[in-house]
């Protein structure tokens, strides 16, 4: 159980979340079927020669419908088409509309392994359904969940651990229970700011616990709330609760943690925590209400 924990007087002002996942799907009309259609299949090797042939050469991502060809049979995906200014990247003769129906139809009669082979993925899929599996395949890796800095690493959970602890030397807890303090000096200039995150190592697992003032509409106010290291489908087993108070009074949040799929920004705005206005904050930090002394309690559970 850890108790007692440290001030976090390391508060970062404005913080700016990237949410790098990716939500919106690209679909080929028809080719597109859902994944659930498709059981994964022995792994098999794909020419390269066809793998270059399907390759942007402006991204170097997979071209998918509608692919584009200038009148000298140079390819590009339609993605990339108005970054060159209609200019065909190869030979910068005009693109026009020209669609490579050829090359689509080779597409379609492709099945390739998931791009996150590397991360313990054995399925392979039709081009055009690939995408959608990728954007849904449990072996995709995660996103740093540190809020507060534009970190840009992703991997696996122990990965994530690992970068939390020795990269931006987070608290790291062992137990289920928990009683934090959050100190500011002047909470008053302070309208958006993210304390030091908490990971906790409980049930063989591990959660990230954050605190931060930000405005909601014209109010200023703190929001704590748990999240979840995996998938929400694991994240639903859990439940926690957050307390804080005194003097006789006090408030209680209880709910299920949110899975860091969820980028912090999106949790937050969803005002899905425990959230407390600026002056019952001070009124429970005691003294003359200029100085935010905030004891936040709480633990986490297993759902039977």
């Amino acid at each position: 159980m850890a108790s007692g924990g440290p001030y976090f007087d390391d508060v970062r002002s404005k913080p700016e979340i990237i949410d790098l996942s990716k939500d919106d799907v690209v679909e080929a009309g028809n080719h597109v079927k859902d994944s659930s259609e498709y059981s994964a299949k022995p792994n098999a090797a794909v020419s390269s020669s066809v793998h270059e042939l399907l390759e942007c050469p402006v991204c170097l991502n997979a071209m998918f419908p509608p692919i584009h060809q200038c009148s000298n049979g140079h390819t590009l995906c339609s993605g990339c088409k108005p970054r060159v200014h209609n200019r065909c990247p190869t030979c910068r003769h005009e693109l026009g509309n020209i669609r490579c129906l050829a090359l689509e139809k080779v597409a379609a009669s492709l099945e390739l392994p998931c791009k996150y082979q590397s991360f313990g993925c054995i399925g392979i899929y039709p081009y055009y359904n690939k995408l959608k599996h990728e954007s849904q395949c449990i072996f995709r890796p995660y996103n740093c969940p540190y809020a507060g800095s534009e970190c840009t690493a992703t991997g696996d959970i122990p990965f994530l651990v690992t970068h939390l602890k020795d990269d931006h030397k987070v608290d790291m807890h062992n137990g289920c229970s928990f009683n934090h303090r959050y100190v500011k000096s002047n909470p008053h200039e302070v309208e958006n700011a993210t304390w030091m995150l908490t990971v906790f190592s409980c049930f063989g697992q591990y959660f990230c616990l954050h605190f931060e003032a930000f405005q909601l509409g014209m109010a200023p106010v703190y929001i704590a709330f748990l999240r979840f290291m995996g998938d929400d489908v694991e994240a639903k087993n859990y439940s926690y609760s957050l307390e804080v108070g005194a003097n006789g009074r006090k408030m209680l949040w209880q709910g299920v943690p949110r899975s860091i799929r969820d980028s912090h920004r999106k949790v937050r705005d969803s005002f899905d925590g425990l959230i407390i206005q600026r002056s019952m904050a001070l009124f429970f930090s005691g003294g003359d209400k200029k100085e935010l002394k905030l004891r936040v309690t709480g633990r986490i559970w297993k759902e039977q």
